[in-house]
């Protein structure tokens, strides 16, 4: 294969074999936070040159094990499997259903894991060490007579993903300030550009000078409360396209929500909030992925 020249060192291309048609559309919307980190994941094109850098596995579909196993043979790389642990390649497994922060997690730590470097005398550090920094700097990956084990950084030196520069907004609203560390916390690794409000007469007045994509709202507020933070924010008609408003809120009963769909939230989420819906719902709301919908 061709190499492509013009791969950054930071930017990762995954190999998927196998998933339904459910698993394919919830990694469409994974890849898509994925992009946004650095180091950086994308689902490999499948007229790409370049070999790709990752294998994500589907365990238990027998006919994407044999492709896996076939490619694999020929361009060694880091495997994430999901599904039933494959005793041909001892390869660890990964349970379903498939969980957003765990999948992400198990990215990193492919390429960046914990796992302590090969011995330097042995014949697969030798042969996947050079592997792995020729195809990351662009050269052709030189041909290994057998699949190795990736060789990884110990996990003292192990980099932190870092968030790219984006556009995206996100106004998180709420009079908690741990939930607006907590928020702020699970938003940075994908480079949203986050502001914050304790109030909703501060929402109100974010929200009336700059676009956002998502609003996090809380219901119970200093003064008028989320459902009117809401509304107000809906009845502009640009935001009502271009604006996710999303309830994060403790009430829960179905006469919350109802109220909460009446006042024209996107969706309704109740704390103790979990990352998996949370990452779930942020990458609904991408500006991508609402170009799709639409």
């Amino acid at each position: 294969m061709t190499p492509d020249m013009t791969q950054p060192d930071n930017h990762y291309s995954i190999d998927v074999f196998g998933f339904n048609q459910t698993e394919r559309l919830m990694l469409s919307s994974i890849f898509g936070l994925a992009a946004r980190r650095d180091p950086s994941f994308v689902q490999r094109d499948a007229g790409a040159t370049r070999p790709a850098d990752l294998y994500l596995v589907d365990g238990s579909d027998p006919a994407a094990m044999s492709e896996f196993h076939a490619v694999r043979a020929r361009y060694p790389a880091p495997t994430v499997l999901v599904g039933d642990a494959d005793p041909q390649s001892g390869l660890p497994a990964m349970p379903r259903p498939i969980q957003w922060a765990r999948l992400l997690q198990s990215f990193d730590d492919a390429v960046l894991g914990d796992a302590q470097p090969a011995p330097a005398n042995s014949a697969a550090a030798g042969v996947f060490d050079k592997t792995m920094v020729l195809r990351r700097t662009g050269a052709p990956a030189p041909a290994a007579a057998t699949p190795a084990a990736p060789m990884r950084p110990a996990a003292a030196a192990r980099p932190q993903p870092r968030p790219k520069q984006s556009t995206d907004t996100v106004l998180v609203v709420d009079d908690n300030a741990t939930v607006r560390k907590f928020m702020e916390a699970k938003l940075a690794p994908y480079g949203f550009s986050a502001d914050f409000a304790e109030t909703g007469e501060q929402a109100v007045g974010l929200t009336g000078t700059k676009e956002y994509t998502c609003v996090f709202l809380d219901v119970v507020l200093p003064g008028i409360d989320g459902y009117q933070v809401c509304k107000l924010i809906k009845s502009n008609k640009q935001a009502v396209k271009r604006t996710a408003v999303v309830m994060l809120t403790s009430r829960s009963s179905p006469f919350d929500k109802l109220r909460g769909s009446l006042a024209g939230c996107d969706e309704y989420l109740t704390k103790p909030v979990d990352e998996n819906q949370l990452l779930e719902v942020i990458a609904k709301f991408l500006p991508s992925a609402r170009a799709a919908a639409a």
